[in-house]
């Protein structure tokens, strides 16, 4: 098969949905021979901002001379976003030779779900690579996600907020309990922000299978600075981290975005527990890292000229991916910070998805909304997304625009934005993929 007929057919196994439990994974990475053991795995879960923990990670590792795999979803333009080792994706051949590894051997009267297909192409990936470091993030959960099959090195939760209430659960306890399902005896937790009832039901979960639990505001501390080092202020924020071992200031991801501090904290907490583990992750690769790392579609800037194809575009382009109502709040507190004239707000979001919540942290920002969508099958129509938002919070306070697809939306704001103006595309990462593949020229996302 070649490369699009080998996609086509493995998301054609979204049909068999999400299920609910661990025994379909063990069985299929039992016919492959368990290529997840003895990987040296970190393991992240959590609501929002475990792939930007996870790529600052991986780049710290990297910046300290170790290779490095990566395990992440959904992707934004192309399938092979999902496995890289050392920042570089798996090619298109690699991509064909792992699905017909694991094709070879499942059992088509219990057919895995395409998130259990792909995690065993990406052991089996890492198997071969044999990376120093492999850091695996969640699908959906933790406690009976595909990925927990492992045992990992290390372990993090980034922060807990309502999300997939109806596999999850519809309380915090609830999704708590499923996130904290990660946690493995003898492996150090990280911590993000975790708060409340979440963080009651990580420490009792820390304390019934014995594993150490490092945790912001407790054992590490990440504190905003108003200027980085020599009096220059970069493009993203500069934190100070007073951790266990290690006491930095200046640290300056390249990820914009205020949440990001908390993101990179993280990262760096992280960093510094693997020194206990044998690492050799120095200060200086800290710092490097953090100014290489890279995680499109959050908060990510354009510059006028850039978009859209014909470079028409007179304002900034800024995309984010937020998809939940806790996304959505903290990407929310970034664009008030923006200095702009009028906010052009470009939206899409998927019908499943809370709309109100996503977007209603985004439309008191907004000048003019444009409800648009994804040519994806999940996708709420335009007209669904005025309608429940309409239901939701009465009548829009900002004019809005229904635009068939991202192009149509895409031109509208072009039109209509001047250059003390900020366009924005949001709602889900789906929204945001297709629209880095049309500004790049290339065929609509990927099926996710």
């Amino acid at each position: 098969m070649s490369y699009r007929q080998t996609l086509s057919r493995l998301f054609d196994l979204q049909k068999f949905g999400i299920k609910v439990g661990l025994e379909s994974m063990r069985r299929l990475l039992a016919a492959l021979g368990n290529p997840e053991a003895g990987l040296r795995l970190a393991h992240i879960a959590g609501t929002n901002g475990k792939g930007s923990t996870a790529a600052f990670l991986a780049a710290i590792a990297q910046a300290a001379g170790y290779r490095v795999g990566l395990y992440t979803s959904p992707h934004l333009v192309t399938f092979r976003e999902r496995i890289q080792l050392n920042g570089i994706m798996i090619t298109e051949a690699e991509t064909l030779d792992l699905f017909q590894r694991v094709w070879a051997v499942i059992d088509e009267s219990q057919p895995p779900t395409f998130f259990e297909f792909v995690t065993a192409m990406a052991f089996l990936y890492f198997q071969a690579q044999a990376p120093d470091l492999a850091i695996i993030e969640t699908g959906l959960g933790g406690r009976l996600d595909s990925t927990n099959v492992i045992n990992p090195l290390i372990t993090a939760i980034t922060n807990i907020s309502l999300e997939h209430t109806e596999y999850l659960g519809t309380t915090l306890t609830a999704i708590a309990t499923e996130k904290a399902g990660i946690i493995k005896k003898g492996a150090p937790l990280v911590g993000g922000r975790l708060e409340g009832e979440p963080l009651r039901v990580i420490k009792a979960r820390l304390a019934a299978v014995g594993a150490p639990g490092k945790l912001l505001g407790e054992a590490y501390q990440v504190t905003r600075q108003a200027i980085g080092q020599g009096g220059v202020r970069p493009a993203g924020p500069v934190f100070h981290y007073q951790g266990p071992q290690w006491n930095l200031s200046d640290l300056a991801p390249r990820l914009a975005g205020p949440y990001q501090v908390e993101n990179a904290g993280q990262a760096v907490a992280l960093a510094e527990s693997l020194t206990q583990l044998g690492f050799d992750l120095q200060p200086a690769a800290v710092q490097a890292g953090l100014q290489k790392a890279r995680w499109p579609g959050r908060a990510e800037r354009l510059n006028p000229g850039d978009w859209p194809p014909d470079h028409s575009g007179r304002a900034p382009l800024v995309l984010d991916g937020a998809h939940n109502p806790g996304g959505a709040q903290a990407f929310g507190a970034f664009l008030a910070q923006a200095a702009a004239e009028r906010v052009h707000l470009i939206v899409g979001v998927m019908a499943d998805k809370d709309v109100s919540g996503v977007l209603s942290p985004l439309i008191p920002l907004a000048s003019r909304l444009y409800l648009t969508r994804p040519e994806y099958a999940r996708a709420a129509t335009p007209e669904e997304l005025r309608d429940r938002l309409i239901a939701a919070l009465g009548p829009l306070p900002v004019p809005a625009e229904l635009c068939p697809n991202l192009p149509a939306a895409l031109q509208a704001a072009a039109a209509a934005a001047g250059p003390r103006d900020l366009v924005v595309v949001s709602g889900s990462l789906f929204t945001v993929g297709e629209t880095l593949a049309y500004l790049n020229g290339e065929p609509v996302v990927e099926s996710n």
